[in-house]
Order: C-alpha cells, then sequence, then structure tokens
C-alpha cells in the first residue's frame, strides 16, 4: 500500500499545481522594480513562495559565477526553482545594429548560450540593444538580421535555440522592424517571444500577433496595459517612468485578450512558456503583483 506523510502528499500535490496542462509552463521573470530588482535571490525565493517554480532573470546579476555554473546551480537548487533562460544584459555588447560590432557580440552571445545549457535552459531570450533617437532604419535592420541569423545558427549547434524578444524603445520595437527581420531570418534558426505588453504598446494586437506567427514563438512574457490599449495602442509612449507612471499590470488590467491568445494556442496546440513579468510594482511588494497574476492563470485561463 502507498502512504504519503503529510510533506509527500504536500510536494505531489504542489507538482500537480502545474501539470493540468503539460504544454504549458508557467514562469516568471523576477526583476520587478519595487522590491526585487536589487536582490535576485530574494526575487526567487518569493516567487517560489508565491508558487512559482520556473524563473527567468539577466546575466548582468550573475556575472560573477560566468566561470562558476556550478555554484550558480547550488544556488538555485536550494531555492527550489528552475531557470527559465537567463537573457541577455549588460555587461555584454548588444548593438545588434552595428557591424563592426558583431565579432564580439557574437562571442558574447554565444558565451552566454553555453552558460545557460549548464542549467537545462534550451532557448535563448534576447533583446537587441537600445533604441537611438533617429530610429531604427532598413539598414540597421539588415545588420541586426544578418547578426541574429548566424547567432541563431550557432546557439543551434550547442542546442540552444534563438528567441528575440520585441521590447519598446529598443531597436526591435514595432511591427515594421518585426516584419522586416522576421522576414530576413529563417525559423531554423531565429523564434521569437511574444511579450504582450511591448507589442500592445507597440500598436500591435497581441492576439493577432499570436495568430500571425504561431510555433515561430518560442516564450509569452505575459503583463497587462490599461483597457484603452486593447487591440493595440493608437500612439507610442515616451518611455515613463515606471515607479511613477506604470503602463504594465498584473494579469488581468484589462488592456491584453488573454483568453484569446490561449484559445489560440490550444487550437495549435502550441507548447512552451508563459512567463508573467512585471516590470515594476509601485503600489505593491512585487511578491502581492505576482500573487495576483497567477491567481488569473488559475482562476481565469484554468491554466495553473
Amino acid at each position: 500500500m502507498l502512504r504519503c506523510t503529510r510533506r509527500s502528499f504536500s510536494a505531489l500535490a504542489a507538482a500537480s499545481l502545474f501539470a493540468s496542462d503539460p504544454r504549458y509552463t508557467i514562469g516568471i521573470t523576477t526583476n520587478t522594480r519595487g522590491g526585487w530588482e536589487n536582490d535576485v535571490w530574494l526575487s526567487f525565493r518569493e516567487a517560489r513562495e508565491t508558487g512559482y517554480r520556473w524563473v527567468e532573470s539577466f546575466i548582468s546579476y550573475f556575472v560573477d559565477y560566468w566561470d562558476k555554473p556550478e555554484e550558480l546551480q547550488k544556488k538555485i537548487d536550494a531555492l527550489g526553482v528552475k531557470l527559465i533562460t537567463i537573457s541577455n544584459s549588460s555587461p555584454m555588447e548588444m548593438h545588434f545594429e552595428d557591424p563592426a560590432r558583431h565579432e564580439k557580440l557574437l562571442a558574447d552571445h554565444l558565451r552566454l548560450g553555453k552558460f545557460i545549457r549548464h542549467f537545462g535552459c534550451r532557448h535563448l531570450k534576447i533583446n537587441l540593444g537600445p533604441r537611438r533617437e533617429t530610429g531604427t532604419t532598413q539598414q540597421d535592420l539588415q545588420h541586426m538580421s544578418t547578426a541574429v541569423e548566424e547567432l541563431g545558427r550557432q546557439l543551434k549547434g550547442i542546442g540552444v535555440r534563438l528567441a528575440i524578444h520585441a521590447h519598446m524603445w529598443s531597436q526591435f520595437e514595432n511591427r515594421r522592424e518585426i516584419d522586416f527581420v522576421l522576414s530576413h531570418t529563417t525559423n531554423e534558426n531565429v523564434g521569437f517571444v511574444l511579450d504582450t505588453g511591448h507589442i500592445t504598446l507597440a500598436g500591435i494586437d497581441p492576439v493577432e500577433l499570436t495568430r500571425t506567427l504561431g510555433h515561430r514563438i518560442v516564450e509569452f512574457h505575459l503583463k497587462d496595459t490599461a483597457p484603452e490599449t486593447r487591440g493595440g495602442a493608437k500612439k507610442r509612449l515616451p518611455r515613463p517612468d515606471m515607479m511613477k507612471e506604470p503602463c504594465f499590470f498584473p494579469l488581468g488590467h484589462g488592456g491584453v485578450d488573454f483568453p484569446a491568445i490561449k484559445a489560440h494556442l490550444d487550437r495549435i496546440a502550441w507548447k512552451g512558456f508563459l512567463t508573467v513579468e512585471l516590470d515594476s510594482s509601485p503600489y505593491r511588494p512585487p511578491k502581492e503583483s505576482a500573487r495576483m497574476s497567477l491567481r488569473y492563470l488559475k482562476e481565469t485561463l484554468k491554466l495553473a
């Protein structure tokens, strides 16, 4: 007869919480301003206490572990979480639009790809550098496309899929830029991270983009926006102070049609990471905002 102690039963119940639909893996990016941005270990611990078992962060938090991945693994294991991926950030080279920097850029990102493989990560999510005031030119887009295609090819050789992230106020932001880069790269080498908040503020309907890109999407970053931006903001928002004028919110605020996104993912049998991202939490501790989003995933989307 199988006997379960109170502790083992609780562990089994916690594991089953995230097994309701094995196609979707729920996680959270934890660099939330308002309490988590300066202490990655606190963010991982509180995310785990809230109910998240998969976490995502940036290499800037782990530069002391570049040559000590085993030590980092021990710290992560002790907190009871697993890494979705570790994104690029300072001090890495990130000017994808500048061909003079591509040699270092490729070396930096291949190093990051090899680093995250130590933790079982299967994709590398990257941003494509800060946006210039003059925006992104066609020549910039061509250089960016060349760089990410080559980077994706090299990463594939070590078992890591590249996934580029469209981000407001970066060189890779709007629909023109997304369409150009994805049409000038191959699905084989370059995937996509669809960030529902950034996509909406870029004037794009994230539901339509989900339907258009389908399985080229490797991961979703889930954040909500103001109700009036539903279907895509009508005008571009200058970069605000996220603690004074936040434009991203816990899930369920109203600007993103998450049920429609999930309905399409169900139809095409999509499989991957659904990663909550809060950016900032000025009105409550990040742990509470994270709990609000997880409650929405459980109660409204029936995901967790």
